[in-house]
């Protein structure tokens, strides 16, 4: 993998046009931008716990009080399976997850705290999910433990690393504020969709480049340059990748959870000011 960059200002004139298309009303096929087109109205979350489950019989905690935390808590002695995941989907009626579109337009951020004790190594954060793989892979990732990477990689997201572009890692048990951008733009070779991410953690607002969306299979039927009709947008939690039967106990919360769109533009680094409020 690699971290992808372009100009901004080759992308400046058709970010406007991109937001034009998608602050109309209600999709005909959600793959590109023909008019009409949908953001969904995430207004809710929906907790989908055990997508893996190698460890059946670790006890597993939820609370769901959006937008001002989701949390989940599993913690197992003498399981020798690999890995559990367990996700959460913004929605519009509490109950499914909220579908979106190639020419959706949107931006979603939250405060995230990632905690473990005894074995094992997990990882946790927001996500961004396509059509073949609705809530694994697509992650803006914090890993709990080992080398505390923070990273954006797999599904449709285009790679970054704040490790290696900032030199930044994560500690256990603080809160970390994480923000997905997507812009669709045209969907186009010449005007792919975009996406960035911001973090703010320990007092200090980090960014990447706002990053192109490369070409999909047009076989497929799922778009081309965007997200992949139709996509998850929320968060996940794994664990506790390989902990050999010891104990282990993770926590993942998620607190102060925003959702904007279809009108979000990318916040500026002016903003990063008006995090003080909300990051604890």
């Amino acid at each position: 993998m690699k971290r992808n960059s372009y100009s901004s200002l080759a992308f400046a004139a058709v970010v406007a046009l991109g937001l034009v298309a998608s602050t109309l009303a209600i999709a005909a096929d959600g793959i590109n931008c023909a008019l009409p087109v949908n953001t969904p109205a995430a207004n809710s979350a929906v907790i989908m716990p055990r997508v893996w489950n190698d460890c059946p019989a670790s006890t597993l905690t939820t609370v769901n009080n959006y937008p001002a935390l989701v949390s989940i808590n599993d913690t197992d002695v003498e399981c020798v399976g690999w890995t559990n995941l367990h996700t959460w989907a913004l929605s519009e009626d509490g109950v499914t997850p909220a579908v979106f579109e190639n020419c959706s337009h949107y931006k979603f951020s939250c405060v995230f705290n990632g905690n473990l004790s005894g074995a094992g190594v997990g990882e946790g954060g927001l996500r961004l999910s396509p059509w073949w793989s609705l809530q694994a892979d697509g992650r803006f990732m914090v890993r709990i433990g080992g080398n505390g990477e923070i990273a954006c990689f797999g599904g449709r997201l285009p790679f970054y690393s704040f490790t290696s572009g900032w030199g930044v890692t994560y500690t256990p048990g603080t809160d970390i504020w994480m923000e997905i951008v997507y812009t669709p733009n045209l969907l186009t070779l010449e005007a792919p969709a975009t996406i960035s991410y911001r973090i703010y953690y320990q007092g200090v607002g980090y960014y990447s480049p706002v990053l192109p969306f490369d070409q999909g299979n047009p076989a497929e039927g799922h778009g081309e340059y965007g997200a992949l009709y139709p996509a998850q947008a929320g968060g996940f939690l794994q664990e506790p990748n390989g902990s050999g039967g010891a104990l282990f106990n993770f926590t993942g919360e998620w607190k102060n959870i925003n959702f904007e769109g279809p009108s979000a533009t990318p916040a500026t680094r002016s903003t990063w000011g008006q995090l003080k409020s909300m990051y604890r």
